[in-house]
């Protein structure tokens, strides 16, 4: 009973963070219109990274500390911190360059790249569903990036290039927390990945403001707080410490709500319209994830496949 408990609370707020994601990523292409990706990547991330210390410090209201091994300081650097970085690179040019909806379709086919990542291929029904799922969901991914590159105006086809690459690098960053969750709570492995990241980047970020003015508007600053706070601090504990449960590749199914999630809060708050395309490539990318994630055998009782 307890065990169905933890899984419906940790399913909550997994659809609870997604839910914060979306604004935050409606928000985030609203800010880049304005400020530099990297630098605005890099002080939300810092931030929230020091936001969390400070209550770890000074409250309990994200438990307990563990003492930090110096392996475990190496590994927050390498398997948090950069990989973190550069995902908040990637994703921060991806929202600068193409649409929200369409960044956040890409981080829905993570899953896939999760289940590929996660296993050799084997002569057996699961190996066939994964590669199964892994084309369907490549087939989204074609129709949704084809009219950019076919167009060929202006960046738009480098945003989606970036948009792809930022739902591997996604997968990769799970993956990395899930081991670092082994050691550490979520919360704390968020915190401090964090920062690191933040650091990490921080050099470049200053870099773009070279010989550039920063416009400081109020509209622009609650934007960003809200991504440092709600988006960066509440939605990445939740999502972390659903990584110390379950395997990166469930974590991973709930990508599938994050398209959802932003493109309503961009047609909403920024006016994005939704084109068939977009539409299309959604219902791929969602059935090749259901097909990667769902274990047929049990839900079917196909007893004529032979057993995995």
């Amino acid at each position: 009973m307890s065990s169905k408990k933890s899984d419906g609370a940790i399913a909550f707020g997994l659809v609870f963070a997604v839910f914060l994601w979306g604004a935050n990523n409606a928000g985030t292409k609203y800010l880049l219109a304005v400020w530099p990706p990297i630098f605005t990547g890099a002080t939300r991330f810092l931030c929230a990274g020091l936001i969390m210390l400070a209550l770890f410090r000074w409250t309990n209201w994200l438990g307990e500390q563990r003492a930090l091994t110096p392996l475990l300081r190496r590994q927050l650097w390498w398997r948090g911190g950069l990989s973190l970085a550069v995902y908040v690179v990637a994703f921060n040019w991806a929202l600068r360059l193409t649409s929200a909806s369409h960044v956040a379709l890409y981080l829905g086919a993570a899953p896939v790249w999760a289940l590929l990542w996660e296993g050799r291929p084997e002569r057996n029904w699961r190996t066939l569903q994964r590669y199964a799922a892994a084309v369907i969901a490549l087939t989204g991914v074609l129709v949704l990036f084809y009219p950019a590159l076919k167009n060929g105006q202006g960046n738009s086809w480098i945003g989606e290039v970036l948009g792809l690459f930022v739902s591997v690098l996604w997968t990769n960053y799970g993956r990395q927390s899930r081991v670092l969750g082994a050691s550490l709570s979520g919360a704390q492995a968020t915190a401090h990945t964090m920062w690191r990241a933040g650091f990490l980047i921080l050099p470049l970020g200053l870099a773009e403001l070279h010989g550039a003015a920063l416009t400081w508007r109020t509209d622009l600053f609650l934007v960003q707080l809200y991504c440092t706070l709600a988006s960066g601090v509440i939605a990445f504990a939740l999502w972390n410490s659903a990584l110390g449960s379950w395997p990166a590749s469930r974590v991973l199914l709930f990508n599938n709500l994050i398209p959802l999630s932003t493109t309503t809060w961009a047609h909403f708050c920024l006016g994005d319209s939704i084109t068939p395309t977009f539409g299309l490539a959604m219902l791929l990318i969602v059935f090749g994830v259901v097909l990667g994630q769902t274990n047929w055998q049990k839900l079917l009782a196909w007893s004529a496949l032979p057993p995995e």
